[in-house]
């Protein structure tokens, strides 16, 4: 059997995938990269990240529509379903196939579409796709195949109103209730999503609060906020057993609870894409979620092998995922990483309104007692929020006491996930430069969202005297 050699071969073209074959690719390895599906992109272009975040986009197009009083006279007129609105996101799909294509071919990296499994660890063998069966070999390789929705053994999901976070892109109307399985971050996004179309959602929670890794103050903004649209929360449920009908899906609780509606999204948990790769035969360990057990380099039990992005679990995020691809990649090219991953990173939540926050909460600096303060920025009183609508939400800085240090930003409102860099970039400076006092004497343009940081700082500063 003919068998093609590489330097390196990256398994799976997600955000971990790529990162990892562009920076193998600019350092003069010979890379391949293997697809299983017909396109480049892994599962945050095409069933997570970007489709459900293109449908939250367009939800929120017609949200403001609704609620500007200069169109309230046509909204007789507007007659849009969930189907038409998810059509919207097949543009940006393809464009983003279009360029991650172009960067595998401008920098000679080679695409092979078919089911990677191993034969031992520096051997792959490929089944379907362009070739029926062909094999690859290299020194070095990353698996970055993703997870998929958890899928319990005692639910039908081939039932067709039982639904998972891949499966409700497929959903060819709109309902006219719902009841969604866990209140994780997908969760809450489709939550937020579906009562925007007018659909009675259930939102049950098997924690006390929403998002409880998130700061207690913005938790409680995203739950007064989701039941204002109309969300019924129902914090420490446990599912008992789905009961799938023909006119609608009842999730039983331990409880006694029961819910009646038309679908069930199942939204608990992810699993690691790695049923199919001959992971355990060849010594590489998992976990029983089938995640892979991986040290602080990324590197499996087998140390040729290593492992990037939602295959190795937390934190799931698709930015985190391409670092920790570029990182293994130079790793890999250089035999070390002239730079490290670092700890506190942003996470995007698009929920409506969106959230996002970098670094510890209120609650995780009083266990480790130090000492901070609080500086916020209501949206409602920001020029910018006042002229586009959005004046939900609020920035809140926490910084040190003592020396001025940035400790924490967090905040709640539209477009949270881009303000939130503003603060990065000032949080990730060294010593003096790594002050409150920066947002206090710079001047930011008006009217903008990033004057919020100001008033932020200010409001902090003030509670120190």
């Amino acid at each position: 059997m003919n068998i093609k050699e590489y330097d390196s071969i990256v398994i799976g073209s997600g955000p971990g995938g790529e990162g990892a074959a562009m920076k193998l690719a600019k350092s003069g390895k010979r890379v391949a990269i293997v697809e299983m599906h017909d396109q480049v992109g892994g599962g945050c272009t095409h069933w997570g990240t970007i489709p459900s975040k293109a449908l939250r986009h367009s939800i929120q197009m017609l949200v403001d529509y609704k609620r500007n009083p200069l169109f309230g006279h046509t909204m007789d007129q507007v007659d849009l379903d969930y189907p038409q609105l998810l059509k919207a996101a097949d543009a940006v799909i393809q464009q983003q196939v279009s360029t991650r294509y172009r960067y595998y071919s401008r920098n000679r990296v080679d695409v092979v579409y078919g089911q990677a499994r191993f034969i031992d660890a520096h051997t792959l063998e490929i089944t379907g796709g362009e070739k029926k069966k062909g094999r690859l070999q290299a020194e070095s390789i990353v698996i970055a195949t993703g997870s998929s929705p958890y899928r319990p053994a005692d639910v039908d999901f081939s039932h067709p109103r039982v639904l998972d976070s891949d499966t409700v892109l497929e959903l060819k109307h709109t309902p006219k209730s719902l009841t969604i399985y866990g209140a994780g971050v997908i969760g809450c996004e489709y939550a937020s999503i579906f009562c925007n179309l007018d659909v009675k959602v259930n939102l049950v929670n098997t924690r006390g609060q929403l998002l409880s890794f998130l700061d207690t103050e913005i938790t409680d903004a995203l739950s007064y906020h989701l039941r204002h649209q109309g969300v019924v929360i129902r914090n420490d449920e446990e599912y008992e057993r789905v009961e799938a009908l023909n006119d609608g899906v009842i999730l039983h609780c331990k409880s006694g609870k029961k819910f009646k509606t038309d679908l069930l999204l199942w939204a608990n948990g992810r699993a690691g894409n790695t049923g199919n790769l001959g992971l355990e035969e060849i010594g590489v360990e998992l976990n029983h979620r089938g995640q892979i057990k991986v040290d602080k380099a990324y590197r499996t039990t087998l140390p040729n092998i290593y492992a990037v992005g939602d295959v190795v679990g937390a934190p799931g995020l698709a930015s985190a995922s391409y670092d920790q691809g570029r990182f293994v990649a130079a790793q890999i090219a250089d035999g070390k990483s002239d730079w490290s991953l670092i700890e506190d990173f942003p996470t995007g939540i698009y929920t409506n309104p969106e959230i996002s926050s970098l670094g510890p909460n209120e609650r995780e600096l009083t266990e480790k007692q130090i000492p901070y303060e609080v500086g916020h920025a209501m949206f409602k009183s920001i020029a910018r929020a006042q002229i586009t609508g959005h004046t939900v939400g609020m920035l809140k800085i926490l910084f040190h006491r003592e020396t001025l240090q940035i400790l924490g930003i967090h905040c709640f409102g539209e477009t949270a996930a881009e303000i939130i860099h503003i603060g990065q970039a000032i949080m990730s400076q060294k010593g003096a430069a790594n002050n409150i006092r920066y947002f206090a004497e710079t001047t930011f343009n008006y009217p903008t969202m990033a004057e919020a940081y100001r008033v932020a700082a200010l409001n902090g500063i003030n509670r120190l005297f």
